[in-house]
């Protein structure tokens, strides 16, 4: 039977893989390997485990119990990105995004170049990598019309943005598995990954600097950059990025799921907006359109609305699926194989981040937490978070920052390939030498 379970992994794997050549959304697939899966091991009374961490050992369990237990740490990363999503989109509600168009004064492409870099760099840590990318992708549409010139800014964003993602907790959905599974501490993760990061953003930055692509000026005129929408945008924007940053702090202080904390952080955000969103209407134009209007625009229901469903789904249905084949306990003897074959687990973590550029680094990651049993910050999870993180923006499949991108502006797959993927690997190679080089000399040395 454990054959067929693999069989059926491998199939709609490769359905998620190659979910634009089947023209079918990925979160179909994800479902329903994970329902075949579980059924295939309810049906067939096939026994499961639970791995003990501490005792680097398999121990038998029940079924319902095992089931019980992953659709538990599956919902805490659930909840929490659905929090933050929402959050996000409330901010966007109020355009509290067109502030950062603000601080663009330049017309140089060079020194736009850096500013996007590093407000994709700052942006991701803090409201993740996709919807920075989205954020700025949208800026860069206003700011430079040469869709060529764009093309070249938005591979650069691609790379940053994940570069800036794989240090902070709540950067990159597979850093806050890593987060919620308590394989890492924020604290510890910022030390050990911030300065293997950066140097994967500067690199890709600093060669591509001296392209033609980024010589000279953009011809818009930068004053004529329209203004926030809504008085209030700013205001939202601080304190809904605020929000999300507090939530590392609240785990540390109260030691309870990072997802409490950010359902506390959104009622915050969620206040503030239905007060501003009824500060909107004026006594004046209180009519009865307006009564009617302010009560069925809530801008907190309009954000649940928007709020990327698809790929709320498709979690669930990966995670579940990848912790089907960890109770069975095949990640575990896979791993111990693994480990046998090629004995250092370096070169094994960079492959798994060369590997997230081809398919998808959420069930990747979710397959090494059930392979690998060291605690809390052990190097090792560090070391992946920034290889799944980073090694991703090779390919533009291979994160979801180069699919959002690659939609917006219809990158071709094969341009960024031959123009992007290789400042992608520089930048991966120079951070995977500096993290080897930090944890062994100067944190462990």
């Amino acid at each position: 039977m454990e054959t067929i379970i693999i069989i059926v992994f491998l199939v709609g794997y490769l359905a998620i893989t190659l979910e634009h050549n089947l023209k079918i959304d990925k979160l179909i697939p994800a479902l329903a390997m994970m329902a075949i899966l579980w059924a295939i091991i309810a049906l067939t009374h096939m026994p499961v485990f639970e791995v003990n961490a501490e005792l680097k050992e398999l121990e038998p369990s029940h079924l319902d119990e095992m089931l019980l237990h992953h659709l538990g740490k599956t919902a805490e990363i659930l909840v929490f990105l659905l929090g933050a999503m929402t959050i996000v989109e409330i901010i966007d509600y109020f355009d509290g995004f067109a502030t950062i168009k603000g601080y663009i004064k330049t017309r140089s492409k060079r020194k736009l170049l850096w500013l996007f870099s590093i407000l994709a760099f700052i942006l991701s840590a803090i409201i993740d990598n996709l919807t920075a990318t989205i954020v700025l992708v949208t800026i860069l549409q206003k700011v430079i019309k040469d869709r060529e010139t764009r093309l070249w800014f938005a591979g650069l964003i691609i790379i940053n943005a994940n570069a800036g993602g794989a240090w902070s907790p709540i950067g990159d959905v597979t850093t806050t598995m890593l987060w919620i599974a308590d394989k890492v501490s924020a604290a510890q993760l910022v030390i050990h990954v911030l300065l293997p990061s950066i140097i994967c953003m500067l690199v890709p930055t600093f060669i591509a600097g001296r392209f033609k692509a980024f010589q000279g000026n953009i011809e818009t005129d930068i004053n004529q950059i329209e203004t926030p929408k809504s008085k209030f945008g700013p205001t939202m924007l601080y304190l809904g990025l605020g929000s999300i940053v507090f939530v590392p702090f609240f785990k540390t202080i109260t030691h309870l799921p990072p997802y409490v904390g950010m359902m506390l952080s959104l009622a915050v955000v969620a206040t503030f907006a239905e007060i501003y969103s009824n500060a909107k209407f004026s006594i004046s134009s209180a009519t009865d359109e307006g009564h009617h209007e302010a009560a069925h625009h809530s801008p907190v229901h309009k954000a649940l609305s928007k709020i990327e469903l698809p790929s709320i789904l498709f979690f669930l249905g990966i995670l579940l699926a990848v912790a089907a084949l960890e109770s069975l306990g095949l990640l575990f003897h896979y791993a111990e194989s693994m480990n046998q074959a090629i004995p250092n687990t370096d070169i094994v973590v960079m492959l798994l981040g060369i590997g997230s550029a081809v398919i998808d680094n959420v069930p990747l990651v979710a397959a090494s937490m059930g392979m690998f049993s060291e605690g809390l910050d052990s190097p090792l999870w560090h070391f992946i978070a920034y290889s799944a993180g980073t090694g991703g923006s090779m390919l533009i499949i291979g994160s979801a920052a180069g699919v959002v991108a690659m939609g917006m502006e219809k990158i071709d797959f094969f341009w960024y390939l031959r123009k992007i993927a290789w400042l992608a690997f520089a930048g991966f190679l120079a951070g995977a030498v500096v993290f080897i080089l930090l944890r062994d000399f100067v944190l462990h040395g």
